[in-house]
């Protein structure tokens, strides 16, 4: 089959390989290079270099808004086009180019968490499972029927990095799994998306890192999970502000002012929260690297006194 592959970040690149496994990709569209890092000098993204190491033909244009950039896209003649974590919605005159549409690859059990942020969402909210589905995508947002659908569960510590590459694995196999049955003339059967239980996850934002000592400590457990490794989470202890890059829940009874340091050892830092307390295991200083509590506390005497 010629296969039109449109991705951008680290997430795609498993599934360009799965594409490019048994078909002909004939060119991959990803998203314009950008300014990154202290030098602020160009950067290609994961999906271009791994196009650029296969030998394979790259587009980047801005969207899809001018005639020339649909036409371009025809004159490849896709059979199909693959969309993962591509960064643009596709009007209805992209969809309508290939042979059999568009499919994406989403990483998430839809309906629940259509949008930007699917991964970090699910471990924020405290659910227990998640997964990958291959959809046929229509105009709406996510809203396309499920073609195929694979589950698995969320560890109890499992971060928002580590859901992030188990999910990527699971959407390649999952795509491969698609494009086997199609090439073997068996087009996977579209499943319309039941209309209960539509939530949506919106994009993350770095003002979302804050923890807000007055919520319950399992509600910021669960952000520091899902925001590491980015946007981290932060918070301020003891007049220091951090970032937190581990931290578990107890249920502790206590008086105490949120925020306040109930105890500090080797164990960790544990936070009076508005329910319970939070027990932080690992953070970071400004301008500094992730260390454990105990590290930590070598340079808080204040806090060993406290203790």
């Amino acid at each position: 089959m010629r296969i039109v592959f449109a991705g951008t970040p680290d997430f795609a690149v498993p599934s360009l390989r799965a594409a490019a496994q048994r078909n002909e990709v004939v060119a991959v569209y990803t998203q314009p290079d950008r300014p990154a890092g202290r030098g602020r000098e160009l950067a290609l993204s994961p999906v271009k270099r791994e196009a650029l190491l296969r030998g394979l033909p790259v587009m980047q244009p801005e969207n899809f808004k001018s005639a020339a950039a649909r036409e371009a896209l025809r004159e490849l003649q896709p059979d199909l086009m693959v969309v993962v974590a591509y960064g643009l919605i596709l009007p209805q005159s992209v969809l309508d180019i290939p042979t059999y549409g568009c499919w994406n690859v989403h990483a998430s059990l839809l309906p629940r968490w259509r949008g930007a942020a699917p991964i970090q969402r699910a471990i924020e909210a405290g659910d227990r499972d998640s997964g990958v589905c291959l959809m046929q995508m229509e105009k709406g947002l996510d809203t396309g029927p499920v073609l195929l659908s694979q589950s698995l569960s969320i560890g109890e510590a499992e971060t928002g990095g580590q859901l992030h590459d188990r999910l990527a694995a699971l959407g390649a196999q999952v795509l491969a799994d698609g494009l086997g049955l199609l090439r073997a003339g068996m087009r996977p059967i579209a499943q319309p998306q039941p209309q209960e239980g539509v939530t949506y996850a919106h994009k993350l934002d770095k003002a979302e890192a804050r923890l807000d000592w007055a919520q319950p400590a399992p509600a910021l457990a669960n952000k520091v999970r899902a925001f590491n490794p980015w946007p981290m989470a932060d918070a301020t202890i003891a007049g220091e502000r951090v970032r937190v890059h581990g931290a578990i829940a107890l249920p502790l009874q206590h008086s105490a002012e949120p925020g306040s340091v109930l105890q500090a050892g080797r164990e960790g830092i544990d936070i009076a929260c508005g329910e319970g307390a939070l027990r932080i295991r690992v953070l970071q200083r400004d301008g500094g690297k992730a260390i454990t509590a105990a590290d930590y506390l070598n340079g808080r005497r204040d806090l060993a006194v406290a203790r």
